[in-house]
């Protein structure tokens, strides 16, 4: 039994901790209300029970036995009556105990468990079984007696729920940690007034933890968040283009345009502001489909690339969306302030870098030649960071500015790019952009969400089953 691994049932943390609880572990999960603990509690018995062949015990103190199965069917999507006819699944639904019945409550949990021959246990929460006691060492006792029992004679998995009142730190008697095998630590705080979920690893015997610290979700079901991974394309495919909703053009990202009701309004800019420690790769994950889209419907992609993106970067993020180099030529035109480009390469084009009312005149030239070969609406993908430094913050603000209106005026669509560091431009640019996008990371996990408008955050991981990279998004809830 040392060292065998029992898997959680929990999405991403068994990546985390080595394959799963070890088998026969007494885990102590703490929280405050609300941060999921009965919904881990939930997915481990029911890993067991519904995958794995093995019983399950479910002791709850505060809810009620149809309650906890509507939930589980509903939000969890689990066939509850099949585990429970096959005998796997058994709810203990206890009161909270005076102090003179907690050795009753803790036998007929014993009993129960060496009946079923159960593999699993579940106490929600401990908090309120032991609430009566008036002293942390007869907690210590129960824990090292009764439960130490089921864990060495039964080689039962015990995950025990402690509830952290808000405001407070200390979990439970401040004795349980010592006791456990594992602490996990569930926490819901904020990020740019956003909810924001953390699970933080304290304490897990036997396991070494690449990672100590990770987001998680509710959204169906607990789902913990590994740092970003780049995904390999096994088999390249053309990017097959969506729908734009009226007056709308669509992310070519069904995930972001259900986030913002359908796409980008036509005409609009957007800008998308990059925090530190955001790669290339990674918020091009967002902005690429937008031009895969235009490019799958014949329409023409104006590039400014921000610093430390060259054409030949352009280059290979249109190659990924399985577009051709004859189509990369006559649709994209990356503009830059170096001389570039040749007779069989024109989609790169010098616009000077020296006076900006010049190259902008230079620069809509090219815009209007495109749009009247194609007779298509066009998408601008501009850095900001490069508008500043050829041109300064007041050239840079003044061009912006025309550029908005001319792009409401032909139905086109620009995307402003702000790498960090560019607060007040930030400012500045969001007042203008019809809609404002942030990228961040947390732990490793790439997070967006829209300030306009306004949305929760969500995790962005990358999809290559579709034969190039689109952004996942999953909401924290």
């Amino acid at each position: 039994m040392v060292g065998e691994r029992i898997p959680t049932g929990v999405e991403g943390l068994d990546e985390l901790i080595g394959g799963g609880f070890q088998k026969g572990s007494l885990i102590l999960m703490a929280g405050n209300p609300g941060t999921g603990k009965t919904t881990f509690g939930a997915q481990f018995i029911c890993k067991g029970a519904s995958e794995l062949n093995e019983v399950g015990v479910y002791v709850s103190f505060a809810e009620d036995k149809k309650t906890f199965f509507h939930n589980v069917q509903n939000h969890l999507g689990r066939d509850c009556e099949k585990c429970r006819n096959k005998d796997k699944c058994k709810f203990l639904e206890l009161v909270t105990v005076k102090e003179e019945g907690v050795s009753t409550v803790l036998e007929s949990i014993l009993a129960e468990v060496e009946r079923a021959e159960a593999k699993r246990l579940v106490i929600d929460s401990f908090s309120a079984m032991i609430q009566a006691l008036e002293k942390p060492i007869e907690a210590r006792i129960i824990l090292h007696t009764f439960i130490g029992k089921i864990v060495r004679q039964l080689g039962c998995t015990i995950l025990l729920m402690c509830e952290i009142p808000v405001g407070e730190s200390r979990i439970g008697l401040g004795m349980e940690e010592f006791v456990s095998d594992g602490v996990i630590l569930l926490s819901s705080d904020e990020l740019d007034g956003r909810l924001f979920r953390d699970l933080e690893i304290r304490k897990l015997r036997g396991t070494a933890l690449p990672e100590r610290k990770a987001l998680f979700t509710l959204s169906g079901g607990f789902k913990v968040f590994q740092p970003f991974k780049v995904k390999p394309v096994e088999k390249p495919e053309r990017f097959k283009p969506l729908p734009d909703p009226p007056a709308k053009f669509s992310t070519g990202s069904t995930f972001l345009d259900r986030i913002l009701d359908g796409g980008y309004p036509k005409g609009s800019m957007v800008l998308v502001e990059v925090d530190e420690h955001v790669s290339t790769l990674q918020y091009h994950l967002i902005i690429s489909p937008a031009c895969w889209n235009f490019l799958a419907k014949g329409r023409p992609v104006m590039v400014l690339p921000s610093t430390g993106v060259d054409h030949k970067i352009v280059k290979k993020r249109v190659m990924e969306g399985g577009f051709t180099e004859e189509e990369l030529n006559r649709l994209v035109r990356v503009c830059t302030c170096i001389p570039v480009g040749t007779a069989k390469e024109p989609y790169p084009v010098k616009i000077g870098g020296e006076k900006m009312e010049e190259d902008y005149q230079h620069y809509v030239k090219i815009e209007s030649r495109l749009m009247k070969e194609t007779g298509q609406p066009l998408i601008h993908v501009i850095g900001a960071d490069t508008l500043l430094a050829y041109y300064g913050l007041e050239a840079e603000m003044k061009t912006l500015n025309l550029h908005a209106t001319r792009t409401r005026e032909k139905g086109n669509l620009c995307i402003v790019i702000l790498k960090p560091g560019y607060t007040e431009l930030s400012k500045l640019i969001g007042a203008m952009a019809d809609v404002h996008l942030k990228i961040t990371r947390e732990h490793g996990v790439l997070i967006l969400y829209g300030v306009k408008p306004r949305t929760g955050l969500h995790i962005v991981e990358m999809d290559a089953s579709k034969g190039h990279p689109l952004p996942q998004l999953t909401p924290i809830i």
